[in-house]
């Protein structure tokens, strides 16, 4: 089958060609003529199979006739990233370059205000995070009553990132008219009730099991058992540094995957050092930083990709030869999505993970989630020598013994200064014969007695020397002060009335 075979618009077969596409791909043969004839559709497919081209062609052939209104988008597609996001505004300037359809992109990072401009001139396709969609509806700059085409591209990523309230809500902001596409690679028991709730009748597409990997990927793990705890993320580091090496020129580019955002700077400053042309992509970058680090990587100015799961979902650089699992996934369902990242449109590619003794629990929930063992590969020859043959900092005995010389003194000159029990008798801290009653505390004792109180030199502060309990000590005065009254008191009387006597 040809896309010449799909009913298209011609403008679209004209661009699809001038893309240098011929022949759709499984998913894509199943899910536009469905589209196109305006059924929902729910998508399954592993990474990689051209899910986005299956929503983006045939919405543009809808999209082709009608007109737009001011602050009401007539499609919109939901992203779980804004690098997805971006790529699929991508590919509607490739599929669409030749019809007059406006777009939007909504994500974060971008000004409120040149958003907002777009969106009041009346948008055809508006393509948004559903956190920025939100922030827009709520400040009254957008409105989702005329949206006839809604489409969710990895759902399954929504559900990970924590988006389905947002999705549920997004949804029932729309019209129930509305022609609704759903994608996804994995189908988790959330996604499937979501599906559910708000599909009607849908047909469903399902191109290849959920969570199953492509054939065209090389899978292999790499067991690694550190020396040394202290040492283990240095030797991981070197392992890695191995296998890059140990792929020669065969490796054109790679993804390095990592499971926390720390570990991304920390790899990808280790290979910067070792020499190897680096760069790091994860969540707390701009913006731009992120687009413009992607855009190095898309065109060969950067070799090597350090990411987190931001890089793991729908990104379509087709040309990744390598993908490297620096941490095993906690989630299965991210190993998918990882080595996805390769072998992609046909093409052959190669993943490598490396499993601490530690990681081996997710390692066995991956291989039973992909339903077949992965290759095991020994570490290369020499990977760590480096690191086993550096001498440690410090030896084990050398922080006893600074810890041991001053405590010897301390007790020694405690001892010479006076008896443990008079210490324990005056409740100074640390003493086993310490007062119940609290005396002691502070030096309060000490301060009562005139005695100086330890610790602050020859100089006592100010508020040291207040008594500690003011308030009981001024009613304590006050009542001395009228008891001396009273006992006045009756003397004048006495000295009035022998006056009065006389």
């Amino acid at each position: 089958m040809k896309f010449s075979e799909l009913d298209l618009d011609p403008k679209v077969l004209q661009a699809v060609e001038e893309a240098g596409y011929e022949t759709p791909t499984p998913i894509q043969a199943q899910a536009i003529p469905e589209a196109l004839e305006g059924r929902d559709v729910l998508g399954i497919a592993q990474t990689g199979t051209g899910k986005t081209a299956s929503f983006t062609l045939p919405m543009i052939t809808v999209l082709a006739q009608g007109r737009a209104r001011a602050r009401m988008p007539r499609s919109l597609i939901l992203c779980p990233t804004r690098e997805l996001a971006a790529q699929v505004a991508e590919n509607f300037e490739i599929y669409g370059k030749h019809h007059k359809l406006s777009m939007a992109l909504l994500i974060g990072g971008v000004s409120f205000k040149d958003q907002d401009k777009l969106i009041d001139r009346g948008v055809d396709v508006l393509i948004a995070t559903p956190g920025r969609l939100l922030d827009h509806f709520e400040r009254g700059k957008l409105m989702l009553t005329g949206v006839q085409i809604m489409v969710v591209d990895e759902a399954d990523r929504m559900l990970d990132m924590g988006f389905i309230p947002d999705i549920e809500r997004i949804f029932k902001l729309t019209p129930f008219t509305r022609q609704t596409l759903f994608f996804s690679a994995t189908m988790p028991p959330e996604i499937t009730r979501l599906t559910q709730e708000f599909l009607s009748n849908p047909v469903r597409v399902e191109v290849a099991k959920p969570a199953t990997t492509a054939e065209t990927v090389a899978q292999h793990v790499c067991k690694f058992k550190p020396t040394r705890k202290d040492v283990a993320d240095t030797e991981k580091r070197a392992v890695l540094r191995a296998l890059l090496r140990s792929e020669g020129d065969e490796l054109r580019n790679a993804i390095i995957f990592c499971n926390r955002k720390r570990d991304v700077g920390i790899v990808y400053k280790s290979l910067e050092k070792h020499g190897f042309n680096a760069a790091a992509l994860h969540g707390d970058l701009d913006q731009s930083v992120r687009m413009a680090t992607l855009n190095g990587f898309r065109d060969g100015t950067v070799q090597i990709l350090v990411a987190s799961d931001v890089a793991a979902r729908g990104l379509d650089i087709p040309n990744v030869s390598h993908v490297f699992n620096f941490d095993v996934p906690i989630h299965s369902d991210d190993y998918v999505h990882r080595i996805g990242r390769t072998g992609r449109a046909g093409r052959s590619g190669k993943a490598f993970m490396i499993c601490l003794p530690h990681e081996q629990k997710h390692l066995d929930k991956i291989v039973e989630l992909v339903g077949k063992d992965i290759p095991e590969i020994s570490v290369p020859d020499g990977a760590v020598d480096e690191v086993r043959e550096r001498p440690r900092s410090r030896s084990k005995d050398a922080p006893a013994e600074r810890k041991s010389e001053p405590k010897q003194e301390v007790e020694a000159e405690t001892s010479k200064s006076e008896p443990r029990r008079e210490r324990a008798e005056r409740g100074e801290r640390g003493g086993r014969g310490r007062s119940r009653k609290g005396e002691g505390r502070g030096g309060r004792d000490r301060q009562d007695k005139g005695e100086p109180v330890v610790g602050l030199g020859d100089h006592v502060p100010a508020f040291l020397l207040r008594p500690a309990f003011p308030k009981k000590a001024a009613r304590s005065k006050a009542s001395e002060v009228s008891a001396e009254t009273e006992s006045e008191a009756p003397a004048e009387s006495d000295k009035s009335s022998a006056d009065e006597a006389a």
